[in-house]
């Protein structure tokens, strides 16, 4: 199984043994992710399982998700994701719980979130272009310069950097530490920070193993 479902808690500092240096580290509560279904290449067309993190109860969730939960004879939960397994003839079977142990022997995960919501914002704190001078007579201070063109072609490429919404979006960060889990807790401790707010959703995935060969970079 490539990952878990999560939920980032906040941020603390924790200590090497072998060293004594003090490590930040973001604490995520994965508890138990419960296994609602296992899909195959014979029957999906593909190798997958199906996770869910936060149990609720049936009356919380749609007939439809109550159903297929019945069926698989799994807990209803809030969230519900998919995962490649490690191999085809991986042994998961559903209404199982899976932990934190599955991190045991990982050192480099990707985890991915929804980032902090910034809302409307200007070309200066969304792109970090360069602020205008504020000498006699100039007006554009913190806006973006001209966009226009000639006659030819006589429109606004699709994808300039100008204002709008920034944030709320989904990130991927690539390559990130784990210091260590507490199995009896449901934790896992991340070296540095990951995307999205306190109490916000994550899930964390097993590097692939060209990427995991260069190292720990956090």
């Amino acid at each position: 199984m490539q990952g878990l479902i999560g939920k980032k808690i906040g941020m603390t500092r924790l200590f090497e043994k072998e060293t004594g240096r003090s490590v930040a580290v973001t604490v995520i509560q994965v508890g138990n992710n419960v296994v609602h279904q296992v899909k195959t290449t014979a029957v999906d067309g593909y190798s997958a399982v199906q996770l869910g993190f936060g149990a609720v109860a049936e009356s919380k969730v749609t007939k439809a998700v109550a159903g297929h939960c019945k069926k698989q004879g799994s807990t209803p939960t809030r969230v519900i994701r998919e995962f490649a397994l490690d191999s085809a003839d991986e042994a998961v079977q559903p209404g199982a719980n899976v932990g934190p142990e599955l991190f045991e022997n990982v050192k480099l995960v990707d985890v991915i979130g929804v980032s902090k919501g910034r809302g409307f914002a200007g070309v200066i704190k969304r792109h970090h272009f360069m602020r205008g001078r504020e000498s006699h007579g100039n007006t554009n201070v913190r806006e973006h310069g001209s966009i226009g063109s000639n006659t030819y072609p006589a429109h606004v490429f699709k994808g300039l950097r100008m204002s709008g919404h920034l944030g709320n979006a989904r990130v991927t960060t690539k390559n990130v530490g784990i210091f260590g889990i507490d199995k009896e807790a449901g934790l896992v401790f991340i070296k540095g920070a990951v995307p999205g707010a306190n109490r916000g959703i994550v899930m964390i995935r097993k590097c692939k193993q060209e990427k995991a060969d260069r190292g720990d970079r956090s």
